[in-house]
């Protein structure tokens, strides 16, 4: 949902305003809503952060974050899952992983609600590889379909269910079919 205000906002204003749930985004001087998750998006959203962390994390490599904002290039929005190298993963003076994040993140991943645009989070994906990320999922449960996202690439397409869906160079070790992302449906 696309608020109108009767005064546009500033980026800084807007991250000033109180959160919503689910999340508002602030895109191209707009206040956006995104969708509440659903059944398929949840379940997702659930195994494949656990999924990434017992890769990377252990070895500080990364660590997926879910629905964290991240504010950079005049936006502000809100990825299902985030993926931060562990160096760049921001700090605060003790040391503890800090509330805000005015970065883009190394790996930004989005899955498709039924009520949501595909054009709307395909931009998101994009602004992100416009200012540092290496790779971009769209998942969309109803195709059962993995969009690959990489900048200055062709957009690659997977729906074979034997397919290993690509995943950036510091989580290679991550090896996960078509097939076993949406198996996880099933259970």
């Amino acid at each position: 949902m696309v608020q109108a205000l009767s005064k546009a906002l500033t980026l800084a204003e807007f991250l000033q305003l109180p959160e919503t749930k689910p999340a508002s985004e602030y895109v191209d001087g707009q206040i956006i809503q995104k969708s509440m998750p659903q059944g398929k998006h949840s379940v997702i959203q659930g195994e494949l952060v656990p999924a990434i962390n017992g890769v990377v994390k252990p070895r500080r490599i990364a660590r997926a974050f879910p629905e964290l904002r991240c504010t950079f290039g005049g936006r502000s929005t809100v990825p299902d899952i985030a993926v931060f190298r562990w160096n760049r993963i921001p700090r605060d003076e003790n040391g503890e992983v800090a509330n805000t994040f005015p970065t883009a993140p190394d790996w930004t991943i989005e899955i498709l609600s039924p009520d949501q645009s595909q054009t709307k989070v395909t931009k998101n994906i994009l602004h992100c590889l416009q200012h540092g990320t290496e790779v971009g999922w769209l998942i969309d449960p109803g195709e059962q379909t993995v969009f690959i996202y990489r900048p200055k690439q062709e957009p690659e397409v997977l729906d074979e269910p034997d397919r290993v869906v690509p995943v950036p160079s510091f989580s290679n070790e991550l090896k996960l079919t078509i097939k076993e992302l949406f198996a996880w449906l099933l259970e």
